[in-house]
């Protein structure tokens, strides 16, 4: 079955926070895509629509195979069921993570830009924050390993990492997650990877995702690895995501800290994930076809026409990280809101000011118009 991308539909009025929250501009920002789910997805949906009670509920069985299945298949991994559990989102287990291991005078670290959550869970419980700049090696984003050293102290209890890397792009090497890895064994660190958009991967023969999955087994036991099909099938406003922990004692500290304070996961989101990971790969395989040509164009249009805006290499995700300092402007998503109508995301929230990020995870020919606007409002 060949899916057609291009087909434009309308999200306004349809309670979206991309598109309503602030209807009078033109969104390129909140990380959802423009597209309908996949076929697959919807038919399954209608299937647990149609049986019409809707109470509490648990993980059926074929949830739990096709899970067994994608990470078979996708991440190179078998899993213990034991060692999963479902949740109704990955934003709260980070919050659930760091409440779980840091304590009053403890911290967590991650490395900047970074998804505004992963700097802001922190204050979900008493926990401190460290943060660490992404630095540039062989034109590449990466650790900067001399001042995570320098930063970690031994009151840090856990790392938070973003792979592949929301904003920058980067699909990590199964070196820079060992080498990570073994930083968090070495200072005691319990390591959380979050790896949402692992199935996103533009390019996956130049630049494979390694999980922390696939680490070394004295490694993987201090991980606790965050997956979800939400981001990859269209499908986050239904909320479900799951973490991997291999280790007893960690999963249920992790566990036990959910206490009353998470909801329910709703029926639907068990049904919807069951049918992208068992269904929904040629859907997949078609999307990142489609997102690697618009992100070519995007990269190429505005080295072109917006040459002080400075594009960073992205290897995943349908996020474009912008450098835009150049344009000689105080807050370049303030200005381009304000020039060119266009809500774009501040990187203030993601630690850097300064920066913008573009999502062209919508047709083509959308993309284009926002781009067009973009470059339309630039300083003469």
């Amino acid at each position: 079955m060949t899916y057609d991308f291009d087909v434009p539909i309308t999200r306004k009025g349809s309670g979206s926070i991309k598109f309503d929250r602030r209807p009078e501009l033109d969104p390129f920002w909140v990380a959802d895509m423009d597209f309908a789910s996949a076929p697959e997805i919807l038919e399954n949906l209608h299937r647990r629509i149609d049986h019409g009670v809707f109470g509490y509920a648990q993980a059926h069985a074929a949830l739990n195979e096709a899970v067994d299945y994608y990470l078979d298949t996708q991440r190179g991994v078998k899993v213990p069921r034991e060692h999963i559990t479902h949740l109704g989102g990955l934003v709260p287990a980070l919050s659930l993570a760091g409440r779980a291991f840091c304590g009053a005078g403890e911290s967590l670290m991650t490395c900047t830009p970074v998804y505004p959550p992963f700097i802001n869970v922190h204050h979900d419980g008493v926990a401190g924050l460290i943060t660490v700049d992404h630095v540039i090696v062989d034109g590449l984003y990466t650790f900067d390993w001399d001042a995570m050293e320098k930063a970690v102290t031994p009151e840090t209890k856990i790392f938070i990492l973003c792979n592949p890397q929301n904003p920058l792009g980067r699909v990590f090497t199964e070196e820079e997650v060992t080498r990570l890895a073994k930083f968090c064994q070495t200072h005691n660190l319990i390591l959380v990877s979050d790896e949402i958009h692992c199935d996103l991967v533009l390019d996956p023969e130049k630049t494979p995702h390694f999980s922390a999955l696939q680490l070394p087994e004295e490694l993987r036991k201090i991980t606790i690895t965050l997956l979800s099909p939400s981001k990859t099938w269209n499908i986050a406003g239904l909320g479900y995501a799951f973490s991997v922990i291999p280790d007893d004692t960690i999963r249920r500290k992790f566990t036990a800290q959910r206490g009353h304070t998470l909801s329910e996961i709703n029926a639907l989101s068990y049904y919807a994930a069951e049918a992208a990971y068992q269904h929904g790969e040629p859907w997949r395989l078609q999307l990142i076809a489609y997102l690697k040509e618009n992100r070519a164009l995007l990269d190429s249009f505005l080295a072109e026409k917006a040459p002080q805006l400075t594009v960073v290499p992205g290897a995943a995700t349908y996020l474009a990280w912008i450098d835009a300092r150049g344009i000689g402007v105080e807050n370049p998503a303030q200005y381009f809101e304000k020039e060119a109508g266009l809500f774009v995301s501040d990187g203030a929230f993601f630690g850097w000011p300064g920066w913008i990020r573009f999502n062209f995870g919508c047709t083509r020919a959308r993309m284009l118009e926002g781009l067009e606007k973009l470059v339309a409002a630039l300083p003469k």
